[in-house]
């Protein structure tokens, strides 16, 4: 089993652009470094719970960079034009490496607990599939017994359709679904998080 941290180095005006407008770049980034530090020490404390590894794939910043700012992790960049080829690409290098359950979680989903990464493990041990749905139509985690490239290809990222057509896509596997949990990528999803920063 291995569980992957997707997450982004917080430069301002280049992480959770969608937010600048409500939080401005330095804020936007503020937030995305306080989920990320927050996500990383629940998976810190399931990992160590299960005996299991934990990887950090990452877009920005290099190695050295995440490394200052998150301490010594097992860091990968992630490697893709979008997010579905960046995923399929850390759920190849997991299961080429001799994994046989791997789960991706995004470092945006307040909600997420440990229960739920247990849930997601577990849920693999008789499915193809595990998915966490977004309530806002995409997904805040995804987990996998072997390779589907299909599930990551001509998916609308970042629209309302990921989970419905990531489900249609995968109508010959068995899935499992996980509680609905809220993402914060736009203004509006502010109102779910537990976090008060100053507009910029």
């Amino acid at each position: 089993m291995t569980l992957i941290l997707f997450t982004r180095y917080p430069e301002p005006g280049a992480t959770k652009t969608r937010l600048i407008p409500a939080l401005g770049p330095q804020g936007a980034a503020s937030l995305q470094r306080w989920m990320s530090e927050r996500t990383l020490g629940l998976a810190q404390a399931f990992c160590q719970r299960q005996g299991i590894p934990l990887e950090v794939h990452f877009e920005g910043g290099g190695e050295e960079a995440m490394r200052e700012w998150l301490g010594p992790q097992t860091f990968t960049p992630q490697v893709g034009s979008t997010v579905g080829e960046r995923m399929d690409h850390s759920f190849a290098l997991a299961f080429s490496a001799g994994v046989k359950r791997a789960v991706i979680i995004g470092s945006d989903c307040p909600g997420l607990t440990v229960e739920i990464l247990e849930q997601a493990f577990a849920s693999l041990t008789g499915c193809d599939l595990v998915l966490g749905p977004a309530r806002d139509g995409g997904y805040y985690l995804i987990g996998l017994t072997k390779p589907r490239p299909f599930l990551f290809t001509d998916i609308p990222w970042g629209t309302a359709a990921v989970l419905h057509q990531t489900l249609d896509r995968a109508r010959s596997l068995t899935i499992s679904q996980l509680p609905p949990l809220h993402d914060i990528d736009r203004p509006e999803d502010l109102a779910h998080l537990d976090y008060h920063p100053h507009p910029q």
